[in-house]
């Protein structure tokens, strides 16, 4: 084991996800969260993106093509974490979300961030969410950071969208 940490600038440079039906991943991921297409290969693989980068997401069907989601209970992807760079464009997505009568899971405030959740349609957990500026992060009394579980009013976000 490792006391070294990791580089600072380390960052999570993509998630690859197994789904069922390629057509149906993309509808989701494309079509409802809007990232863009930037390789497909046939009904097996597409890579998506934002903003111009090779893949943030990649979907595949290499080894559960008509699959079913994992059962609750067993070990996997929690969810994959989107991050949005201002409230504006989270209550872009929430719009989108709603018309297209998307369900969701829930929403919290977490003091850092304010997130909402979702399942794409293979059952992966998703989480939309923005950070708040760090200055404005909940702290403790010795200075450590206090990250909580709040409720976030969705309606008010909603009012916000342009």
């Amino acid at each position: 084991m490792t006391t070294t940490p990791a580089h600072p600038q380390l960052r999570i440079g993509h998630v690859h996800l197994k789904v069922a039906e390629m057509d149906r991943a993309l509808a989701f991921w494309h079509g409802l969260i809007g990232l863009e297409v930037t390789q497909r290969m046939g009904s097996r693989a597409a890579f998506l993106s934002a903003g111009g980068y090779h893949h943030h997401i990649a979907l595949n069907t290499w080894e559960s093509a008509a699959g079913t989601p994992p059962a609750p209970g067993t070990t996997g992807l929690y969810h994959v974490a989107l991050l949005y760079p201002d409230r504006a464009a989270l209550a872009g997505a929430l719009k989108r979300l709603v018309a297209a009568d998307w369900p969701l899971e829930g929403a919290a405030d977490h003091g850092v961030s304010e997130a909402i959740y979702l399942r794409d349609p293979d059952g992966n957990g998703v989480e939309l969410y923005r950070d708040r500026p760090e200055a404005e992060w909940p702290r403790d009394a010795s200075g450590q950071l206090n990250m909580n579980n709040a409720p976030f009013d969705l309606r008010a976000l909603l009012a916000e969208a342009a």
